[in-house]
């Protein structure tokens, strides 16, 4: 099967600001874009992106997951980027027309359509390292995934970092691209000498978030993560679990977590910890790596909350569940 996020839809949605406006949104083929190679973002990294899911449902029907949150988002991140500011109304509509048009396409469960609407400046002005870009494309790109988890997926190794940063902090809760370069280097380190999968990025051991992911503790009945604040994403992902946590009676506690209550806990029975995220909802911690040394979260294995939170969210996306919170867009 190819990687998660490999294979496209043959036609995406675009849509252009000159300056003063936006253009109608067209369907065009997905290798039809084109730009001036002094496009501001290739020099100043003027680019935002969301992703979000399509999931079809057993009556045929597909919907949309909390779409509005991303729209939300991507619009904030556009503005924080100092990018146009782009016409909500119209990049849902982009959303749903280009879903619309490969619906048959969207796989059954546990697969899904998932949807990269991306925000990119397009003046070609390379004298404007400290000025926005006036111009800019929007588009909706498609990429039919499988189910994010293998029979043998085991758990995830973090490599507990306390001297560096995933991004600079002010630009935290920007969804852009630069965020997620700055956090390779690390990675590919953290693979290089210790096997680990990723990097938990804790700042003078102050605990938030991987490369690409959210961060929970999962201590018996109560959730712990960062407080939300602009240092780190604010995830779609993040925000669903939470909610259905309460839903649970599960305590959630949204606050300041040191590296050292981590490893506290983590040794605890029934401790888990997890990354949230898109694409597979909560993916299990089995280990954290710490100046050297392994520990182990609980058992080391994936636990019972971790799982019943996953499903409870896959339940809803794929209209196993009541939608409570009417997070389910049709389109």
């Amino acid at each position: 099967m190819a990687a998660f996020g490999t294979v496209f839809m043959p036609e995406m949605a675009i849509s252009n600001f000159d300056g003063e406006k936006w253009t109608d949104a067209q369907l065009v083929p997905s290798d039809s874009l084109t730009f001036h190679p002094g496009a501001h973002v290739l020099h100043y990294a003027s680019t935002c992106f969301e992703g979000l899911k399509a999931f079809r449902h057993a009556d045929g029907s597909i919907k949309l997951f909390r779409m509005d949150k991303n729209i939300a988002r991507f619009a904030q991140s556009s503005d924080l980027l100092s990018l146009p500011a782009i016409d909500t109304a119209a990049t849902e509509k982009m959303i749903k027309d280009v879903v619309n048009r490969f619906a048959d396409e969207v796989p059954e469960p546990p697969g899904s359509m998932y949807i990269r609407p991306t925000h990119i400046g397009t003046e070609a002005a390379i004298g404007k390292a400290a000025a926005p870009s006036m111009a800019s494309c929007q588009y909706v790109l498609l990429s039919p995934v499988g189910n994010y988890f293998s029979s043998d997926a085991g758990t995830l190794r973090l490599l507990l970092d306390e001297t560096g940063m995933r991004c600079a902090p002010h630009n935290g809760m920007i969804k852009s691209g630069g965020n997620y370069a700055s956090a390779l280097r690390p990675i590919m380190q953290a693979r290089d000498e210790f096997k680990a999968d990723q990097v938990l990025f804790c700042p003078n051991g102050d605990v938030q978030e991987t490369g690409a992911a959210n961060f929970l503790l999962i201590d018996n009945d109560e959730i712990i993560t960062k407080a939300l604040d602009e240092s780190f994403l604010h995830g779609v992902t993040r925000d669903s679990i939470l909610t259905l946590a309460r839903d649970m009676g599960m305590k959630v506690s949204e606050r300041e977590l040191t590296v050292t209550e981590l490893l506290e806990r983590a040794a605890k029975p029934g401790c888990e910890a997890a990354l949230s995220g898109t694409a597979a909802v909560l993916a299990p911690v089995g280990t954290f790596i710490h100046n050297g040394k392994e520990h182990i979260v609980g058992d080391g294995k994936e636990g019972p909350r971790t799982q019943a939170l996953r499903k409870a969210m896959n339940d809803i996306q794929w209209g196993l569940a009541e939608d409570k919170h009417n997070w389910l867009v049709s389109i």
